[in-house]
This record gives structure tokens, sequence and C-alpha cells, in this order.
């Protein structure tokens, strides 16, 4: 889910939407509110948000997109989506990790974006750290073994977590391989966006809809995990 601090919607949503669950939009159908109101935000929602990511340039995209919405209303990050995807070469990480300061001066001149020169830099190290992280087994893998065995089943949006034990737990292992602008809550972000896990609340259409969890019961739809559930895994000193 985006941010709370960076909420999309483009006008306040009332006190009460926090605490509140799905709202029919005039489709009839449930959402949340921070999918009802703006239209490209709801078009995100329903096609896009949560459905599963597994090549590795979708996944770089993702992440470099979550690292520069940080601050920001993830809305403003889609309005500039194809402006990003011109301004990093379709996010191949092998071109990104070719940049230099030429391409970073061209990057903070060029309005299509967001224009800071730490997430900039970030994003190159990580098309970097990517392309290294082959060896391994690639970025989708690694990032995918992070899925947890259960997923949250929240009826409010009160209940949508911000962050995990996985999240802080991919968080620090993403540090590890020399990636930056990956904290807890934006990997937690991260892993809602591309169908590690299933926040979508209980009653709304999109509940389920990804295929790897089970609407009702909130575990994998195809058996346990084949990989470690990170929240096994050392989390000490991560900070969100």
């Amino acid at each position: 889910m985006p941010s709370a601090e960076s909420s999309p919607a483009p006008s306040t949503p009332p006190a009460s939407s926090a605490r509140a669950g799905v709202v029919a939009g005039e489709d009839g159908l449930l959402r949340p509110y921070w999918a009802s109101v703006d239209p490209l935000m709801r078009e995100y929602y329903d096609t896009e948000w949560g459905m599963p990511v597994r090549d590795e340039r979708g996944l770089y995209e993702r992440l470099t997109l979550e690292a520069f919405q940080s601050g920001l209303s993830w809305a403003t990050i889609l309005r500039k989506r194809p402006g990003f995807r011109a301004a990093f070469d379709d996010f191949d990480p092998d071109v990104v990790a070719r940049y230099d300061e030429r391409d970073v001066e061209r990057l903070m001149h060029d309005a299509a974006i967001v224009r800071n020169r730490l997430k900039i830099l970030a994003a190159i190290t990580n098309a970097r750290a990517t392309i290294a992280l082959r060896e391994e087994g690639g970025l989708v893998d690694f990032v995918w073994s992070f899925q947890p065995a259960e997923t949250p089943r929240p009826a409010t949006m009160a209940e949508v977590p911000t962050t995990s034990a996985e999240s802080i737990a991919l968080s620090k292992a993403l540090k590890k391989k020399g990636f930056a602008f990956v904290g807890p809550t934006t990997m937690h972000a991260l892993m809602e966006a591309v169908g590690i896990v299933d926040t979508h609340l209980v009653d709304s259409h999109r509940r389920g809809s990804s295929g790897v969890w089970l609407p009702a019961s909130g575990s994998p739809a195809r058996g346990k995990s084949r990989h470690e559930s990170a929240a096994t895994r050392d989390t000490n000193g991560i900070a969100t």
C-alpha cells in the first residue's frame, strides 16, 4: 500500500478513512479509499498493484520507483512513470549500470522525473548490484525468497502493516548485497506491489487476484513457499 504520509488521493480523505474498510466506486466495485478517487490510482489498483512481477527488469523498475516514491505520493510517481522509463532506458539494468556523471547531470535536469541526486545515484548503484546478483540466481529469486508463509488479512486500512519481519530481513539482505534506498518500509511497499504479500482488504474485489495467495485463508495458493521464511532470519540493526 502506498505509504500513509504520501496519500495518493487528490483530495484529503475523511478522518475515518484509516479505520474504514472498502468503499464502493461508481462502478459498484469495492476498493480502499486510496484507490477509489483518482482514476490513475484506480486503474493501477485494478490492473497492476499486487500482481506478481517475476522478471528482472520489471522488478528493478519497481525497486527504483519505490525508492523515488519515498516522501512523495505514489500518484506523482505514476504520472511521471513514462518519463522515468524514457530517462532510465526502460529500466534496463545493463544500460543504467553504465551511467556516469554526465548521465547523473542529465537526469538532474530532466523535469519528467523526480530530480533527487541521492535517489538517482541509488538507481545506478542498484542496477550494478542487480547485475552482480545474477551470479547468485538473480534479483527475482532473491527478493521472492522472502515471501512469508502467510499474508495479512486486513479488514480496514488501520490493519494494513507498513513493515514486517520479512521486509526488515529483505532490507538488511539487500543492503549487504550493495543496494541503496531499500529500507524496511520501502521493501514492504515493494512486496505488496509485486504480489509477495497480499494486503488487499478482505472485502476488496481484488483480494486474491494475484493467484499467489488464497483469498480466504491468507496461505500460499500453491502450498508452502519453497524458500526459507525470512521471519527466521536475523533482523537486528535495521532502521525504518
